[in-house]
């Protein structure tokens, strides 16, 4: 009974991946098209399940079909472009999370603390959590009368560790969790308490910081797209603009991109109606209208004054939507671009759900998109207007100075630290550094005692703050520049450059693209519990 079982699972799943081989080549049909060459689809594939009834009927041990079947599709879509996938039932609904901009929990970050504790890192403002009282710093020491640490498995790294604690706590919608809280004080002994917390919708912010400078001008970071980046830029110029900013910079550093749709609702905040974002070229029918290959233009009037200055900060890590934004906004001259040459993913993936229960899906790469300037970017990247390099080191120092200042208060998250231009101090260049180290040295070989312990301890400070304090230099230059004349008109004639120089069409094999996704991946690594800071690998 056990082999009949085997064999109809076998042939049932022979019979999905001839559809999703079909699927995979553009149409449910017996024949596959291929640069002309036609190759009989059940004759391709006649090896794939030789190989499942082998492994079914010699394999050692008894095998679970379906992940004999999940590790085909994987390996099947690696064998295409890098951004297509094979995308898990897990990983498909944290993907839905994400780009819908909303999850069903209680709404908290969670962190691990330096003695391996599972730590509250934020309450997102109006979640489940921050109406439970849930504060900064509190640690989770039980999840429904379960301890943190029995959800651990041995050989666990810290990111899995974090991972199991937040499945725990996440769930549907209207059912409860209790944690069981350890909250520390200063001055007395730590409370311990329990609080149960009423799961709901909970959005997921894509700014991570807005503000207006000390120079007056309004400055936003987002993360990533989701289906809410758009409203949520506007709900902040608006309340910039009540408060009198003289200009807008919108930093795309480190942002993956996101949804298509969202950058062309991000466009529609900055340039006139009716204007070109960004078209598609596709093979298939997955990425078109009609018939038709997709044409994104803006529909609604901008509710940034166009004569309002505009600054876009990009570095190497811009990536994908973020591109469509960046391409729009240079083409049409609504704002410079300042920074370095972006990462250079032209491509559009589209989640393809699969049968039976549309639980697992493949992210399949289905077009490449265009910039109004008639060049796709992919492998390329986009030019900035104004060149301000970073170092990876000074890059990764920068970010991890910028989480500090609000790690142990994130109620000051708008208030993160980009040096001077933010109005923190910034030590002295290297060579003044050093001669006024060596002076207080001098100093204090000829004093003793306290004064001795005094000046001791300002070397200590001043050479610490002088290894960790980093200026953002492309953030200054954006403020520079905007300062130079209150004519925006003119700036843009002194700095804009022309498209025909700054969007190029990609000549190079992508050989450069996957360096940069090694750089990202070695950044995350040494970030890891930074999110706030540097987002995702670009897909």
């Amino acid at each position: 009974m056990a082999n009949r079982n085997s064999k109809f699972e076998f042939l049932s799943i022979l019979i999905f991946l001839i559809a999703m081989i079909a699927l995979l080549t553009n149409g449910f049909t017996p024949k596959i098209s291929a640069q002309s060459n036609k190759t009989d689809i059940y004759q391709a594939i006649e090896p794939i399940g030789h190989t499942l009834q082998t492994i079914l009927d010699e394999y050692v041990k008894e095998v679970d079909i379906n992940k004999i079947v999940e590790g085909a599709l994987v390996g099947m879509m690696s064998s295409l472009d890098r951004h297509s996938s094979y995308i898990s039932s897990s990983d498909l609904k944290s993907l839905r999370d994400d780009t819908q901009g909303e999850f069903e929990g209680i709404g908290v970050s969670i962190k691990m603390d330096d003695n391996q504790n599972v730590i509250v890192f934020m309450p997102i403002p109006n979640s489940p959590a921050a109406r439970a009282g849930l504060k900064p710093f509190d640690i989770i020491r039980k999840i429904d009368n379960v301890a943190v640490e029995e959800l651990w498995k041995p050989g666990m790294s810290e990111q899995e560790k974090l991972s199991s604690a937040a499945e725990k706590i996440r769930g549907p919608i209207g059912t409860k969790v209790q944690l069981t809280i350890e909250r520390p004080h200063a001055d007395k002994d730590s409370e311990t308490f329990d609080v149960v917390v009423e799961r709901a919708k909970v959005p997921l912010e894509s700014i991570k910081e807005s503000r207006i400078l000390p120079s007056g001008y309004g400055y936003i970071r987002i993360s990533d797209f989701k289906e809410n980046t758009a409203s949520d830029i506007k709900k902040n110029i608006r309340e910039m603009l009540d408060k009198g900013m003289k200009g807008l910079i919108l930093d795309l550093r480190w942002n993956p991109g996101g949804l298509l749709t969202a950058s062309q609702q991000v466009c529609e905040l900055f340039l006139p109606k009716d204007s070109l974002v960004t078209y598609t070229r596709s093979r298939g029918q997955l990425t078109q209208e009609n018939g038709k290959d997709l044409e994104l233009k803006t529909r609604e009037k901008p509710i940034l004054p166009l004569n309002m200055p505009m600054i876009l900060l990009v570095n190497s890590q811009t990536a994908s939507s973020s591109e469509i934004v960046t391409g729009a906004l240079q083409y049409h001259q609504r704002a410079l671009v300042i920074g370095e040459k972006t990462f250079g993913k032209g491509s559009v993936q589209t989640i393809i759900p699969l049968p039976p229960k549309n639980e697992t899906a493949l992210r399949l790469t289905t077009a490449l998109y265009y910039t109004p300037a008639g060049v796709t970017i992919d492998h390329q990247g986009i030019l900035p207007d104004v060149e301000v390099n970073m170092t990876d080191e000074e890059e990764r120092l920068l970010a991890l100075q910028m989480y500090k200042s609000y790690e142990k208060d994130p109620s000051k998250i708008n208030e993160q630290n980009h040096g001077s231009v933010t109005g923190n101090e910034i030590v002295m260049l290297p060579q003044e550094k050093i001669q006024e180290q060596e002076q207080l040295l001098h100093e204090i070989g000829k004093v003793a005692g306290e004064d001795a312990v005094k000046l001791m301890k300002e070397f200590f400070r001043r050479k610490k703050a002088s290894e960790e304090t980093i200026e953002d230099t492309q953030l200054k230059k954006a403020v520079e520049i905007l300062q130079e004349e209150p004519v925006w008109e003119n700036i843009l004639k002194k700095y804009h450059k022309d498209v025909k120089e700054t969007q190029q069409e990609a000549k190079g094999d992508g050989k450069e693209e996957e360096d940069m996704v090694v750089k990202r991946r070695l950044l995350e690594i040494e970030l890891q519990n930074n999110t706030p800071v540097v987002p995702s690998t670009p897909e």
